[in-house]
Parts: structure tokens; C-alpha cells; sequence
């Protein structure tokens, strides 16, 4: 059985260890969205393990390697003649301005806390802007990505609108890479529940808080579907105008895309042979392997076949706290036995001191 969008209760993210457990994934037809009756196996890379962890490490570096070099102006804040007067005139030994007759002369230049001055450790650009990533580690993300994306619940915690689809993964007739017309996109797209998903990215599209606005980026807008093809025979053409929808080669699958944000959960509309293209790039004995087979650890230890080879629990057995002698008399009286009558003695006298005084008064 394939995981429908639709049933209750949560998914758990490692049922797709046993390979009987989703075999088989449906396909929509390319023309009214219903389901045919060819079906397709499910590709080895659903089966791998999900790593958040990874995929945001791998995600935050290679995010930062479309960065451009930056930096202030390296003659910034000297372009002035300033000269510290030095000690013995009472005023602090920072550079100031040359000269008389204006207010500029004698205020203080070239340091960080100087008005008109320069900023603290100036920007290079030959900073460290990019980042290298294993091969293996990017490998390992996109695969959890790819992952992820079969989980409904994955799908719907990260916002996306797929309570109409049918079941996911979404896998359209190969027929889907031959439109050209936006009209046939947005038609398919309400067949098959996905335009939902599509209108909750256009209502989300704002102007940006911040300076960003006048830089060329005045709009933000939430990520809607990828959809994923493998022969463009115009299916970008058709596709690409509709709000937030992102499209993507099966060979060039991106971490940027699939999990944006470094968030798992992306909703991916695969068409038929980018589908069937996923085993032979992804083939099964080159998947990423799970370092447990149950991840359920403390169900592990507190099963009966652990539990009954363990050793017993020990008793702990705290440390005694010092205590004071001269300050408690409990303490003291077990080092000396006598403090007990000398203590009720001098508690006597001193009662029978103060009654004597009373009566004498």
C-alpha cells in the first residue's frame, strides 16, 4: 500500500526499511489527472535514511557558494591629514584633523569610534566566501531529501497544501513533458490537488522588510511544488509561470530545491520517466545505510531480551556530608558522649544565675 495524504495518524520515518511495505507508487494520467492503471515500482532511494542534521550542514555550506565578494573601500576613513597630539594636553591620544578655521580641525579621525572614521577590522574580499562539501555528504542529503519528500506528514509540517493529492509520491504520465501551454499546467495541477498548494505560494507573495527591497528583490514568496522532469520537450515553458513552483532535472537534482531552507519536506511532482530514471542514478547498493535499524533506543533497552542480561541496578549510596561539631550537637556527642551532660549543666547554671538575679532585684 502506498501512503495516501489523506489517512490519520502519524508517519514513522523508518517503516520504509522493510521493502514489502511500499511497493508500488500510482500514476496520473497526463490529461485529466486520474489515476491509470499502470503503476511503477518504488525507486531504492525512498528507503534511505532521513538525517535532518546532514542536510542542514550540507545545505548551510553550499548555500554560501553563490555569494559574491564584498568589501568598504580600503582608502575608507584615511582620506583625511590627521596627526595624535600626543600626551600632555589632556585630550585622548587619537589622530585629529590638521589644521584651523573650521569645525573639522582638531576632531579626532581614522579610528573606529571617529565620526567619519573607519570601521572596525575593514571588510577584504578575499575572504572566505565558498565551501567544500564531501561528495558522499551531498549525496547523503539529497537522498534524505528525496526521502522526505514521501512522508505526508514531513510535507504537511514544512506548509505545504497536499490534503486533496491523492498519495505521494506524486508521479504524472510521461506525456506531462510535452506541454507547452500554461492553461494545460494549471489544468492538471487542479486535477490532481495540487493547486492548492500553488495559490497558498501566490497569496504569500509580499513586499520584503528591509533595504533587500530596492536590491532587485522587492518580493518574497513561500515555496510551492518542484516539479521534476527528465526530457524538456517544453514542460518549462508550460510550468514556469506559475507562482512558486520551482522545475528541476532528474540529473541535476539540487539540496537548494529539495529541501530549501535546509527544511525537510519539499512537495515533488515527478513525472513518469524522471521516475523511473531515479534507479539507475540512485541505484540501490550505493544508498546510504542506517545506523540503527530502529532508532527506538529506549524501547531497545527496556525490552525484555535486553533487560534480562544486564546487570541489576546498584544502590546509591550518597556520600556523607561533614558536619560541624561545635555547631551540631548531634555530631558532637557521638565523638564525645560527655558533651551531652556538660552541655545540660551550663544550661542549668545559667538558669539558676538568672533566677538568683531576679530575686536579688
Amino acid at each position: 500500500a502506498v501512503v495516501s495524504t489523506q489517512s490519520t495518524g502519524t508517519s514513522n520515518l523508518h517503516c520504509l526499511d522493510n521493502e514489502m511495505a511500499r511497493p508500488q507508487v500510482s500514476i496520473h494520467g497526463c490529461e485529466d489527472g486520474a489515476l491509470i492503471s499502470r503503476q511503477l515500482a518504488l525507486p531504492a532511494i525512498f528507503k534511505a535514511p532521513i538525517r535532518p542534521d546532514v542536510v542542514h550542514f550540507v545545505h548551510s555550506n553550499i548555500a554560501k557558494n553563490h555569494r559574491q565578494a564584498y568589501a568598504v573601500s580600503k582608502a575608507a576613513g584615511h582620506q583625511t591629514s590627521a596627526e595624535s597630539w600626543g600626551t600632555g594636553r589632556a585630550v585622548a591620544r587619537i589622530p585629529r584633523v590638521r589644521g584651523g578655521g573650521t569645525h573639522r580641525s582638531g576632531q579626532g579621525a581614522y579610528g573606529n569610534m571617529c565620526r567619519s572614521g573607519r570601521m572596525f577590522a575593514p571588510t577584504k574580499t578575499w575572504r572566505k566566501w565558498h565551501r567544500r562539501v564531501n561528495r558522499k555528504m551531498r549525496r547523503y542529503a539529497i537522498c534524505s531529501a528525496v526521502a522526505a519528500s514521501a512522508l505526508p506528514a514531513l510535507l504537511m509540517a514544512r506548509g505545504h497544501k497536499v490534503d486533496k493529492v491523492a498519495e505521494v509520491p506524486c508521479v504524472i504520465e510521461a506525456g506531462v513533458e510535452s506541454f507547452t501551454k500554461t492553461k494545460q499546467a494549471v489544468t492538471l495541477m487542479k486535477a490532481i490537488g495540487a493547486y492548492d498548494d500553488i495559490e497558498k505560494a501566490k497569496e504569500s507573495r509580499k513586499v520584503r522588510t528591509g533595504v533587500g527591497k530596492i536590491r532587485n528583490r522587492r518580493h518574497t514568496m513561500r515555496k510551492g511544488p518542484l516539479v521534476i522532469y527528465k526530457e524538456d520537450c517544453g514542460i518549462t515553458q508550460a510550468f514556469r509561470n506559475l507562482p512558486g513552483v520551482t522545475l528541476i532535472n532528474v540529473t541535476r537534482l539540487n539540496l537548494l530545491h529539495l529541501a530549501p531552507g535546509g527544511h525537510l519536506g519539499r512537495f515533488c511532482i515527478w513525472t513518469e520517466n524522471a521516475f523511473k530514471a531515479l534507479g539507475e542514478i540512485y541505484p540501490s547498493n550505493t544508498m546510504p545505510r542506517d545506523m540503527m535499524k530502529n532508532a527506538d533506543l529506549t524501547r531497545i533497552i527496556n525490552s525484555d531480551e535486553i533487560q534480562r542480561v544486564v546487570r541489576p541496578t546498584k544502590a546509591q549510596r550518597r556520600p556523607a556530608i561533614k558536619k560541624n561539631p561545635l555547631k551540631n550537637i548531634n555530631v558532637m556527642v557521638r565523638l564525645n558522649p560527655y558533651a551531652k551532660i556538660a552541655k545540660r549543666a551550663a544550661t542549668l547554671a545559667l538558669l539558676k544565675r538568672a533566677k538568683a538575679r531576679a530575686v536579688a532585684s
